[in-house]
């Protein structure tokens, strides 16, 4: 019988058993080392016992969870993401860079892309947005309006991806598609939420400064022409950003 590539020790070919607090105090090590030559690490860190505190953070989880193509590997990653152990993540616009420390010496490089929004679902989410500037606004200050819940939570519909659109890498020896390092870093993204809900609109690729100024101009246009008066365009989107902060 072959195993796979890996330190294992003679008990029935399981790798030998490393505690908890070996294995935070491992992560903390290459945190300290990394940081010396980087100095932009981000390590998420978890406080308590949720993943995940606010809307953003959950619903990005349950998101996750509700996917047969992920059920079974997909818990496999909390553990490794409250214990500390994904010592740097990195989002950017459709992509997820994290490093995760495990059973080598060094930590297991792990790559999420995103596939862009369709323009199908662009369209639908400017419709929606249009007038709702009280919305935009509960979004710009981490809340969420309970009126577009089914907008972001449609399983195959909704603004949050689907595993078809998620497409994962990681240098682990793991053969399956969802390792428990990729899945720790999924699970880190629902934590960055919890701290910054627009980060959501940047993975999407999503211009919020945009969506904000459309529905801005939607419902100033609409009070205009109620008004009996001519609309321009009220707000550059530069002014937007300044007004809200995004």
């Amino acid at each position: 019988m072959s195993w796979r590539r890996g330190s294992y020790n003679n008990n029935w070919g399981y790798p030998p058993y490393v505690s908890v607090a070996e294995k935070k105090a491992k992560a903390q090590r290459i945190i300290a080392k990394l940081s010396k030559s980087n100095p932009g690490l981000s390590p998420v860190v978890i406080e308590g016992r949720k993943l995940a505190k606010t809307w953003w953070g959950i619903a990005w989880n349950d998101n996750l969870e509700k996917y047969a193509d992920y059920a079974y590997r997909i818990g496999r990653g909390s553990a490794y993401v409250k214990n500390g152990m994904v010592v740097d993540l990195q989002i950017n616009a459709g992509n997820v860079t994290g490093l995760v420390s495990g059973s080598g010496n060094e930590p297991y490089k792990v790559q999420i892309t995103i596939d862009k929004m369709a323009e199908s679902k662009w369209k639908k989410l400017l419709s929606q947005c249009a007038q709702r500037i009280g919305s935009m606004v509960e979004l710009v200050e981490g809340k969420f309006p309970e009126s577009m819940k089914d907008l972001f939570m449609g399983k195959e519909s909704g603004l949050f991806p689907s595993p078809k659109e998620i497409h994962i890498k990681c240098s682990c020896p793991d053969w399956a598609v969802l390792c428990k390092h990729a899945a720790a870093v999924l699970y880190g993204i629902g934590a960055r939420f919890d701290q910054d809900p627009l980060l959501f609109f940047k993975l999407r690729g999503i211009q919020f400064e945009e969506l904000l100024a459309k529905s801005l101009d939607a419902k100033m246009t609409s009070m205009l022409k109620n008004a009996g008066k001519k609309s321009g365009r009220i707000l550059e989107i530069d002014d937007i950003s300044e007004i809200f902060g995004v």
